[in-house]
């Protein structure tokens, strides 16, 4: 088969379609021929040799898919070859086929194309993950989302809506429009305006109970004074810093806070299934109402793989973007 190959760890440039051996389904897989897959910021680590494939895991960049079943593993009954479906990966969604777990399959929502619901697992699953799981956000509860133009944070605007909450979130400012269509209440440009000071203006100095963050070291202090009494956070990316010269962790104690961090790529198969299966519960009649919806940018040929990943490093995206598979 054909899949998008390193020639070396580097710039996007490094990319290349090439020749791949094509892989067999085991027991409970399932082979999916991949008519498109989207770009995220693992991918672009991986890229550069900062973030390694899970043990076992396919080393083709792709954390996940959306197409249709060529064939069966042993034992397989839940779905049929001609099926459509899409699905997180641990790796491998660059390709023209890729091996997929047969209960982390997902179908496609009714009413969905091809491409957007190759723009749905890994975001809208990394923030319900994040929202719902971890942080446990309640109705009328407040969150701020970092990067909310982001997949991650177009999604978790959405689930936030859906579950009733008060949305606070950072971006550009020329972004915040998208934002606030998806359910954004308050919008803050991070460039501008300290976003401690802004929640704090927009709470009475109350603060938030929730906050999705991905930017660490550089929003920490922040983060914990713009957090309420028994607030929670969520680190989901160290995109800015992991490491910090001086913070005052007082915050944590005087207000009983929780801090967490998570990925989801080295996370076991089966908790992946469960959330996955949560995660259809909740959603996916959400999509084919319209009520939810992935956010997507821009659609490129995975030919133009390198052009992608430009485009994301330089943050142009609002949303998703995807690859179409030829």
């Amino acid at each position: 088969m054909k899949a998008i190959t390193l020639k070396s760890f580097g710039p996007p440039e490094n990319m290349a379609i090439g020749d791949w051996e094509k892989p067999m389904p085991g027991q409970g897989e399932i082979l999916v021929k991949v008519h498109a897959t989207a770009v995220n910021r693992a991918d672009t680590l991986q890229r550069q040799g900062k973030y390694p494939p899970p043990k076992g895991a396919s080393e083709i960049m792709g954390l996940e898919l959306a197409g249709e079943v060529e064939s069966l593993g042993p034992d397989c009954k839940k779905w049929k070859k001609g099926d459509f479906v899409c699905g997180l990966l641990p790796g491998g969604g660059y390709a023209e086929y890729a091996i997929i777990h047969e209960n982390l399959a997902l179908p496609i929502p009714k009413g969905l194309t091809i491409a957007e619901a190759a723009a749905i697992p890994e975001v809208f699953l990394t923030a319900f993950q994040a929202i719902d799981w971890l942080a446990k956000l309640k109705q009328g509860e407040k969150i701020l989302i970092h990067a909310g133009a982001s997949g991650v944070g177009t999604a978790g605007i959405q689930i936030a809506r859906e579950k009733g909450a008060e949305i606070f979130i950072t971006a550009s400012a020329g972004k915040h429009a998208i934002c606030q269509q998806l359910g954004a209440n308050h919008t803050i440009d991070y460039k501008s305006k300290a976003f401690e000071e802004e929640v704090h203006r927009f709470t009475q100095g109350r603060g938030v109970n929730v906050i999705v963050d991905f930017i660490a070291a550089p929003y920490f202090q922040q983060n914990l004074n713009a957090l309420s009494f028994d607030g929670r956070m969520v680190m989901l990316a160290l995109m800015g810093s992991p490491k910090t010269n001086s913070i005052n962790l007082g915050p944590i104690l005087r207000k009983r806070l929780k801090i967490m961090g998570s990925t989801l790529r080295a996370r076991t198969l089966d908790y992946k299934i469960r959330l996955s299966e949560d995660l259809k519960n909740f959603a996916w009649p959400l999509f084919e109402s319209g009520k939810l919806k992935p956010i997507i940018d821009t659609t490129f040929s995975w030919e133009d793989a390198a052009e992608a990943h430009h485009y994301m490093e330089a943050n142009k995206n609002t949303g998703k973007i995807v690859l179409r598979i030829t």
